[in-house]
């Protein structure tokens, strides 16, 4: 009996395994014909565009707290942006550094006193400042309430359409709202859409903006350029071909203001807003059985700052579990719902499973499979496919990631940078992956206890921005 069990819960994890890596790897099938499509399409980028200049304006949104060493470089890139309308919407979170000095001093700030109209509740606005210097750009300080909070008071100030929401550590390439328009022009049932992140670390920003690709010396940040190559070009990429993305990165996505107002805004309580806003939209939009489309721009580029400390990269994916956690528990309404469609019968049980459950199954396959084998529960054969199935296929998986990205947009030129990547895509199957397992758990813990949680405070070294 105890030996049927054992060979009962062996085939378990190895079929969660192979469901998991499969999945992915289907998602990286549908990523291979998306980015061919858009390959083929890109041709015609550098012919003259009928519709330029005649763009939707945009309202950026940046959310800063305590974000003095990149605040100045980031709002000077995004004020050399390449569009034709846009306003600049800094929002101080109380923050308790020198933020909002440092803008005062870098842009002329002035008091401007104009007609704030609260649409979405927030905690209370001390004071509307505008540059002297660049008319396009105001600055909102108000009293600390998160990072949703900060978008929601953005979103009551800005006067254009489409808003795009973008971290106060990031920089963006010059034509990046260009690019991430293209969706809102083609069609007009688009609500969101989400454009790449990548990790800034090794590079070199001059004058916000930036002047050449590297990789870090660092190997959490190693780690994380591998991981988030992974995670956009084949993950979000495959969910958006067939409609069914819940996650548009809060560093870079722009939506439709109208109708993030209609689902209620950013919910101010979870640190997970950015996740839990897309999937609101989905279950509001289906409900209401009103055509929409979320997608992924894969070509348009946000550069930020990855963790490269322990403690600063364990908080992070703690928090990100959590707020995984929180986003899935609001809107549970679209699991399996009538009118569901792709996001609730496809994308929703996926991450449920393979996203929300992943750590708790996936640590405890590795551990039950170990002890199984040190024990007599499992042949070495058996233990062999495992480890296979578990770290074969993750490489692979990983792999495949750089493939797509050396194969659509080679932004690493160099033959010395493919080839730490490719040791990186090893490496990090071998510790890493298992500690941000580990991490996560923790995080799914503590949503468990509904232990209190904030939108935590992020150790920035900017070292690669340098001055113009």
């Amino acid at each position: 009996m105890r030996q049927l069990i054992v060979d009962f819960v062996t085939w378990l994890v190895l079929c969660y395994f192979i469901l998991l890596n499969g999945g992915y790897l289907l998602l990286n099938l549908l990523s291979i014909v998306s980015l061919r499509r858009k390959s083929q399409e890109s041709i015609l980028d550098d012919l003259p565009q009928v519709y330029s200049g005649l763009e939707p304006p945009i309202s950026l949104l940046v959310p800063a707290y305590n974000e003095e060493a990149t605040i100045a470089a980031s709002v000077r890139s995004m004020l050399q942006l390449q569009y034709s309308e846009m306003e600049i919407i800094v929002i101080n979170d109380g923050s308790k550094d020198g933020t909002l000095d440092v803008l005062k001093k870098e842009f002329a700030l002035l008091p401007f006193p104009e007609a704030y109209r609260v649409q979405i509740p927030t905690a209370a606005v001390n004071g509307i400042w505008r540059s002297t210097r660049y008319p396009n750009l105001r600055v909102i300080d108000k009293q600390n309430g998160g990072k949703a909070d900060s978008l929601n008071a953005g979103i009551n100030a800005s006067r254009y359409p489409l808003f795009c929401g973008v971290d106060a550590d990031s920089i963006l390439q010059r034509d990046s709202l260009q690019r991430l328009v293209k969706p809102f022009l083609r069609d007009g049932s688009v609500v969101a859409a989400g454009g790449t992140v990548r990790v800034a670390n090794g590079c070199e920003v001059r004058g916000g903006f930036l002047t050449r690709v590297g990789l870090p010396s660092n190997l959490l940040a190693l780690f994380q350029v591998v991981e988030y190559l992974r995670a956009f070009l084949f993950g979000r990429l495959g969910w958006s071909v067939i409609n069914g993305m819940l996650i548009i990165s809060g560093a870079f996505g722009l939506f439709r203001k109208q109708t993030v107002i209609e689902a209620g805004g950013y919910r101010p309580n979870t640190i997970g807003e950015d996740m839990e806003l897309v999937m609101r939209m989905h279950r509001v939009l289906r409900a209401k059985r009103r055509p929409y489309r979320i997608e992924y721009v894969p070509d348009p580029v946000c550069w930020t700052e990855a963790p490269e400390d322990l403690a600063t990269l364990r908080n992070q994916r703690i928090r990100w579990q959590r707020g995984l956690s929180e986003s899935m528990a609001a809107n549970w309404g679209l699991l399996f719902s009538r009118n569901g469609g792709t996001p609730g019968w496809v994308a929703f049980p996926f991450m449920l499973l393979f996203e929300w459950l992943g750590p708790l199954v996936e640590l405890g396959g590795y551990l039950f499979m170990i002890f199984a084998f040190l024990f007599g529960g499992v042949s070495w054969q058996a233990f062999c496919v495992f480890m296979f199935v578990a770290l074969g296929l993750g490489i692979l998986l990983s792999a495949s990631g750089l493939l797509l990205e050396e194969m659509s947009f080679h932004i690493y030129p160099r033959g010395a940078h493919l080839v730490r990547l490719a040791l990186i895509v090893v490496l990090e199957n071998f510790g890493y992956r298992q500690l941000n397992t580990w991490w996560r758990l923790i995080g799914l813990w503590r949503w468990m206890r509904q232990k209190e949680a904030s939108w935590g405070a992020m150790t920035r070294k900017a070292s690669w921005q340098r001055k113009a």
